[in-house]
């Protein structure tokens, strides 16, 4: 269910004579400043942030006239992260500011959203040269006592399926492996060759020595491109570009359509764009991070773990299993939980967690997820009934066998796994079967 947000900004963010001025809204503080300095790269910066923001405006899968959310952005110790949604969830794109894509202070830590609109696309759209561009990164001390009552308020639809893409994005993303990298000139040939518009096929790349090849089968080693129209995003930064790498999860023959993410990386920045298994698909119903938030003790390990992470550009799971004195499936658990909330999010880059701050709310993972409130109704029941390596579970007067399978993931006799095959997360009769599982092995 979608809610109303109101961003109030300042002014408006402005490109002029002065330099890049983004505007930010609520988060740490009112209006809070993250960076002044100048970007390395301009024309570079403008079209990653210009790729974010079309995303951000644009439904790939149905398309219809865009409406604009803006940017989150957050600012940590060396970097600066701008991420969105499409419209459809079904593609999450981050332009990663790197420390040699500017040279000034990331004067605060946080997370807010950015003032993206059709007059500074416009300008950014014109940028070029070699100069360092001047750029604010929320409104200076000036500023806020000057302008403390032109305030610009934007109303606008703020989808809840935010959150939980976030939430299942770190989770499907924590799982990928480096599938290729490619050199600038060879992927722009390579994205020059793909079906775009809506094309909605599910196709396969492989590597095939400076490029990839398509196919329409999944073979070790490839990496899924579903919807490859998807993919457009990209082109505006091809041009500042170094490499192309690709990610995801392995796959073998006759695997099913999976999430990928696709990188351009210029030395100063990181533009990426992960990709649902299906055009039609939004990350937010994907279901990856329900066995993560089925833990008795998830609530409180994710508010321990909370109060330990810090602005490291990258969250050591190691060092926090230390600090908890928990051990590392547990910690990863709480990061799914705080993932729910938008706390942290990955970065197959670094292969490792990064920290954002947004509200932290325990029971949204509760309240965004029916099929964790029916486990636990059914757990709470005793619905379940563990035979060995199969259990029965009793709901709406029916009984559905559940069992384990080879790969941990479980299989069930109704509907909802017929349908799906595992592919969108387990149902909730999986889920009550693990959660009596996973009380049954510490001897609650």
């Amino acid at each position: 269910m979608n809610a109303v947000q109101t961003y109030r900004y300042l002014q408006p963010s402005t490109l002029g004579a002065a330099g890049l001025d983004l505007q930010t809204c609520g988060g740490p503080a009112a209006n809070p400043r993250f960076f002044s300095g100048f970007l390395t790269t301009p024309a570079a910066a403008a079209a990653g942030l210009l790729a974010v923001a079309e995303v951000a405006r644009t439904r790939y899968h149905q398309p219809v006239s865009p409406a604009s959310l803006d940017p989150v952005v957050t600012g940590s110790r060396d970097r600066l992260r701008f991420e969105s949604f499409s419209g459809c969830c079904g593609v999450y794109a981050r332009m990663d500011v790197l420390p040699a894509g500017f040279d000034g202070e990331v004067a605060g830590h946080g997370t807010t959203n950015v003032d993206v609109n059709p007059p500074l696309r416009e300008a950014l759209a014109r940028v070029g040269g070699l100069e360092p561009l001047h750029a604010a990164v929320g409104p200076d001390d000036v500023t806020v006592s000057t302008l403390d009552d032109a305030v610009v308020e934007k109303k606008v639809p703020l989808p809840g399926r935010w959150l939980r893409g976030f939430a299942e994005v770190q989770v499907l993303t924590a799982g990928f492996e480096p599938r290729a990298e490619i050199p600038a000139a060879e992927a722009a040939a390579f994205l020059r060759r793909l079906p775009g518009g809506s094309d909605r096929s599910v196709l396969w790349a492989v590597p095939a020595g400076r490029t990839l090849r398509l196919t329409s089968r999944p073979v070790p080693g490839a990496v899924c491109l579903a919807g490859a129209g998807r993919l457009t995003a990209l082109r505006g930064l091809l041009r500042h570009a170094r490499v192309l790498r690709v990610y995801g999860p392995a796959v073998r023959p006759g695997s099913p359509a999976v999430p990928s993410t696709w990188e351009l990386d210029t030395g100063a920045l990181r533009l990426s764009l992960t990709l649902s298994p299906e055009p039609y698909r939004g990350f937010s119903g994907e279901g990856a991070a329900l066995l993560a938030l089925a833990g008795d003790e998830v609530v409180d390990d994710a508010e321990l773990v909370a109060t330990l992470l810090s602005w490291d550009p990258t969250i050591d799971v190691a060092a926090l299993a230390d600090a908890a004195a928990l051990p590392d499936d547990r910690v990863r658990a709480a990061l799914a939980q705080l993932g729910t909330a938008g706390r942290v999010g990955y970065d197959v880059a670094d292969a490792g967690y990064f920290h954002r701050v947004m509200p932290y709310d325990a029971g949204r993972a509760e309240r965004d997820n029916p099929r964790l409130v029916g486990a636990r109704v059914l757990v709470e029941r005793g619905a379940v009934v563990q035979e060995g390596e199969h259990a029965t579970v009793r709901s709406d007067e029916e009984a559905y066998r559940v069992r384990r399978l080879p790969d941990g993931g479980y299989a069930c006799t109704c509907r909802w796994w017929a349908r799906h095959r595992g592919e969108r997360g387990p149902c909730k009769h999986a889920l009550a079967v693990s959660m009596v599982a996973a009380a049954a092995e510490v001897g609650v």
